[in-house]
């Protein structure tokens, strides 16, 4: 181990591939039929642009703290600095379990899938593979990771390309459908706007909030970007209203071909939609395609977490040696330890279904929800403790417009979510096993670090205003 800090060798292409990769995925291929069946067309859309807002206030406010303190990590240190160390480490183990818990999930959603093309291979094998695949991958440089995620973005990106082009020109009979009339947008009158009232909206935007999450891996690889203060606010103009206009329009898409009382019980609209239109292969196609994404998912996750726990290390709050970096800049113990735990977690699924397992699941429902909403509180926080140093708020490259506006809407919609969560019998658990998680982990901060007077470092690595400080 000869490093002591990460290197800057992510391009701009590579930071907004990685956050557009971060969001299209199984939410998208998958989880849309769900949205759509649950609160019909129209309401699907709504679900989206909603869920797309949010998404738009959590990036702006990270895009101004990232822009100001670019450091691994990302968002962990934000609220370590600008919120209290407690509740930075809070945030940074809960995210951390939430991605490390889904990628041992994706290693079994991929090994699944490869049942298509070799049933009689069992799924271990393949999980064995991809496992080997994605460690590889993230133990390469930072660059290597990198580039191996844009071109895993990339295909999704261009297969949602082609099917809103495809699915635009079925709509409206450019290309006919096993010989029937264009539908145009009658399945979006035929039972009203809103079919299934406005309760299908809220239950739908759950499963959209949980789509969109993924975007601030931005802020996580802040630390190892190229001129931060240019890419990331570049970034954060494009890849919003980029990943909402490949929502809303796929959306539309599917809502306009596929009936809504039908798109909800469908394996993949997607499939459905390129069947329709005479496709060759179309379920082996989105086969593969959603492998990808799968992959992505897991390969974008292992980063996450390894440098996470990078940026945990730094400020006191995991053990040094996952501070440490191999030759090639990467945090190899941190990526170990990831590894070990996505595999444990997986094996919880079968040895601990009802108990353990559960609560894995629940602090990951609502891990990505309460990182949005500690961004928008660590903003706040920024920038009371910037204009008090004497900053000007002019000075700073990239701030959030209509300030306290978007950071307070951001943190009132989070609190919205877990109070919908509230009432819907089957998230209510989520909830009390999340918070309780949540309640345990402050506990555990109080005896081993407040109770002792154990003085935390900062993690501000390079690029800190100086107007900001260095002292909690």
């Amino acid at each position: 181990m000869s490093q002591t800090k990460l290197k800057r060798q992510m391009k701009s292409r590579h930071l907004f591939m990685m956050s557009l990769g971060g969001i299209i995925g199984t939410g998208l291929f998958l989880g849309s039929g769900y949205a759509i069946g649950e609160a019909g067309p129209a309401g699907a859309i709504l679900a989206y642009l909603v869920g797309g807002l949010l998404m738009y206030l959590a990036m702006v406010c990270l895009g101004e703290l990232s822009v100001v303190m670019p450091v691994s990590g990302s968002f962990q240190a934000h609220a370590t600095k600008f919120i209290g160390p407690a509740t930075g480490f809070v945030i940074g183990w809960v995210y951390w379990l939430s991605w490390a818990m889904y990628v041992g999930l994706e290693f079994v959603a991929a090994g699944l899938l490869m049942k298509r093309w070799f049933p009689d291979v069992q799924t271990w094998i393949w999980c064995a593979i991809f496992i080997v695949l994605l460690f590889s991958i993230n133990s390469l440089t930072t660059k290597a990771f990198a580039e191996t995620e844009y071109w895993f973005a990339g295909i999704k990106v261009l297969t949602v390309i082609l099917f809103i082009i495809i699915g635009l020109a079925a709509i409206f009979g450019v290309i006919s459908m096993d010989n029937t009339p264009a539908p145009y947008v009658s399945n979006f009158f035929g039972d009203g706007i809103f079919p299934a009232g406005i309760v299908g909206v809220f239950i739908s935007m759950m499963s959209v909030i949980y789509a969109f999450q993924g975007s601030e891996i931005m802020g996580v690889a802040a630390g190892e970007t190229e001129e931060p203060e240019k890419n990331i606010p570049r970034a954060i103009r494009t890849i919003v209203f980029r990943i909402l206009l490949f929502y809303v329009l796929a959306i539309f898409v599917l809502s306009a071909i596929v009936p809504w009382q039908e798109a909800g019980v469908l394996e993949s609209p997607f499939v459905t939609v390129f069947d329709m239109v005479g496709i060759p292969y179309a379920a082996d196609m989105m086969n593969f395609v959603i492998l990808t994404a799968i992959l992505s998912v897991g390969n974008t996750g292992l980063y996450a977490c390894t440098r996470i726990m990078y940026s945990l290390s730094e400020t006191g709050m995991a053990p040094k040696i996952f501070g440490k970096l191999n030759k090639r800049g990467v945090p190899a113990y941190a990526l170990l330890v990831t590894l070990g735990f996505a595999l444990l977690s997986l094996l919880t699924s079968y040895i601990a279904a009802d108990t353990l397992f559960v609560v894995l699941l629940a602090v990951s429902g609502i891990g990505g929800t309460l990182t949005w909403l500690a961004i928008a509180a660590a903003q706040i926080g920024f920038r009371r403790q910037y204009i008090k140093n004497g900053g000007k708020v002019e000075d700073l490259k990239y701030k959030v417009p209509l300030y306290p506006f978007i950071p307070i809407l951001c943190i009132a919609m989070c609190l919205l979510i877990f109070a919908v969560m509230a009432f819907d019998p089957t998230q209510r658990s989520s909830l009390y096993w999340g918070f309780g998680f949540i309640g345990l982990c402050y506990v555990y901060y109080y005896f081993m670090y407040t109770r002792k007077n154990i003085t935390l470092p900062i993690n501000t690595e390079s690029g800190t205003n100086p107007a900001v400080g260095d002292e909690i």
